[in-house]
């Protein structure tokens, strides 16, 4: 099942949790309200559904069930048209990026393919939602492009082992890993390079467990501008998502509504030859198969006085 988080454009600032449903989407928020949908606690966000144990499959299992019963949600469907949608996730507690997870990346860049996973920290600032700018920084001019599957947590987790690693997932979405990086290589820290303002766009969809199972087998590609510059499978991955998930609940709890991005395949720009970096008027879409389409401008530097345009937050 798809859900989402959105607010319809006569009332930008209040935020809802959808779900496709049918042709259209349900307002999960108000079908909760209305008492369609029943629910420990009121919620508008789906960060507050997985802070609830079990919340985002039981919510699941409920909608199905509702939908022999279409004629009752009637004034709560929507057209998916009509709404803004906002990232899946938006204040996570952690932000985890995987670096040289794709075979063919690591390759590309002629770098020995790793013997455990590459993990560096992103920080919540740089995440914004679907069909909002990406706001390039003054103080970089090497801005690239990286498609990657991303792992929603949806239990915490702790020194699990691998074969019970995906229990502890909610689910799967699509995160743009933006990066400066000339900012990245001048350092030995990849922080400043990964979490500029608007560098995370993700969604649209946070996709369950149940309808993506290991997501493993799933095409993953990035077009710029409509040229296609990355195209991949996740079969490519080095460490697959339940290794993921076990490593790092070794060293650090994973909390429910914790991002883990899972590394990006070849095909970035800064291995091209002439390299290729992101410019103001680009359009990046990053497609996964069974999640959907990731849609984002990209336009000049802001203000350094006022906030990053279309910062979803």
């Amino acid at each position: 099942m798809k859900f989402v988080n959105f607010s319809r454009t006569s009332e930008p600032s209040l935020v809802r949790i959808g779900c496709r449903f049918g042709e259209g989407c349900l307002d999960a928020t108000g079908a909760i309200r209305a008492g369609l949908l029943q629910f420990p606690r009121d919620v508008s966000m789906l960060e507050e559904v997985l802070e609830v144990e079990g919340g985002l499959e039981d919510l699941e299992t409920q909608i199905t069930a509702l939908g022999s019963q279409s004629g009752a949600v009637g004034p709560h469907l929507f057209d998916e048209s009509a709404v803004r949608l906002h990232a899946p996730v938006t204040r996570p507690q952690k932000l985890i990026g995987i670096g040289l997870n794709y075979f063919d990346h690591a390759q590309e860049a002629g770098i020995a393919v790793p013997k455990t996973p590459l993990l560096f920290g992103m920080y919540a600032n740089a995440i914004t939602g679907p069909d909002t700018p990406i706001v390039l920084p003054a103080v970089s001019e090497k801005v690239d492009y990286e498609a990657e599957l991303a792992i929603v947590i949806g239990s915490r987790a702790r020194n699990v082992p691998v074969e019970n690693a995906l229990r502890y997932v909610a689910g799967y979405t699509i995160v743009h890993d933006v990066s400066a990086r000339d900012l990245q290589f001048s350092e030995k820290q990849w922080l400043r390079g990964k979490s500029v303002d608007t560098f995370a766009p993700m969604g649209p969809y946070l996709v369950t467990r149940a309808a993506l199972k290991d997501a493993d087998g799933l095409a993953i590609g990035l077009r710029l501008n409509g040229r296609t510059m990355q195209q991949s499978n996740t079969r490519n991955l080095i460490f697959k998502v339940p290794a993921l998930v076990s490593h790092i609940s070794q060293t650090m709890t994973l909390e429910p509504g914790d991002v883990i991005a899972t590394g990006t395949p070849a095909g970035v720009g800064y291995v091209r030859n002439p390299p290729v970096f992101l410019k103001p008027g680009d359009v990046v879409e990053i497609e996964i198969e069974g999640i959907g389409i990731l849609r984002n401008s990209v336009s000049g530097p802001s203000h350094p006085n006022k906030p990053a345009l279309g910062a979803d937050r």
